[in-house]
């Protein structure tokens, strides 16, 4: 059985009404974080509160390795808004990003429904698993970025003082949009596999490559791992390199099979 086949004003009218459909989407879900004001700032806020689960693992690991110098002391970070329209502005924000999260996969959904139709059955396989994929690193990205990345991120530069005179009041604009930023950079950057793969299915690169040019991929990571966390450690370096490394090795693996393939 053949499909229909629409013409170009019903194909806008089907795009139209998966647009809508989004927004509708989109809008719910973020009257209903919106709604939840302690429970979606609680989790917003956690990662600047000393008892975070982060600090707490890293303390207990310290005194599990009886390294002393590992633990983390106790800090006191105050947030603060000093605009008027500031924390309705940031609630408002929080919970329209909150719907962008949660509503991705139904808008991912709807969207690669719209297209499929166009895409051999082939292509249509090949596209799902790449979108399952791409959406699952990102919001790993994304985890790593809001247990470990920011919160060693926001410690180190929230406590960083040049005199004992200038006392640090981040303003909860600065936080949420720091957090955000990390958020989707480090989001970004877990679709490196995703992107070797691409790359590597049109011919323009190769695991060879890769493998010559392993030493400045290194550099590069490290260099970004240093100013996306400026903790200026070893352990928090190691901790933010690894896994961008860990990437970049499964990559070339990836890039290895598409080439021969």
């Amino acid at each position: 059985m053949t499909e229909k086949k629409l013409t170009f004003w019903e194909h806008l009218d089907e795009l139209r009404v998966v647009l809508i459909r989004i927004v509708i989407a989109v809008v719910a879900v973020a009257l209903i974080a919106f709604a939840f004001k302690e429970i979606l700032f609680t989790i917003i806020l956690a990662p600047h509160k000393a008892d975070f689960i982060l600090y707490r693992l890293i303390n207990q690991l310290s005194s599990a390795l009886s390294w002393p110098q590992m633990s983390l002391p106790e800090f006191d970070v105050k947030l603060i808004s000093t605009e008027l329209t500031a924390q309705f502005l940031v609630h408002m924000k929080a919970a329209f990003y909150a719907a962008m999260l949660l509503s991705s996969p139904y808008i991912i959904y709807i969207l690669f429904r719209y297209i499929s139709p166009a895409l051999y059955e082939n292509e249509k396989q090949y596209s799902g698993r790449i979108l399952f994929w791409a959406y699952s690193l990102f919001f790993l990205g994304v985890l790593l970025s809001y247990y470990i990345i920011f919160p060693l991120s926001f410690r180190f530069l929230g406590t960083y003082q040049v005199s004992p005179e200038v006392v640090n009041t981040i303003t909860l604009s600065s936080y949420m949009q720091t957090l955000v930023v990390l958020s989707l950079l480090m989001g970004i950057m877990f679709e490196i596999p995703v992107l070797a793969w691409f790359f590597a299915k049109i011919g323009l690169l190769k695991a060879d490559f890769m493998k010559k040019k392993r030493r400045y991929a290194i550099v590069i990571i490290l260099i970004v791992a240093a100013v996306i966390t400026p903790t200026g450690d070893i352990f928090t370096l190691s901790i933010v390199s690894l896994p961008i490394f860990l990437l970049y090795e499964i990559s070339i693996l990836l890039v290895a099979k598409t080439t021969k393939v």
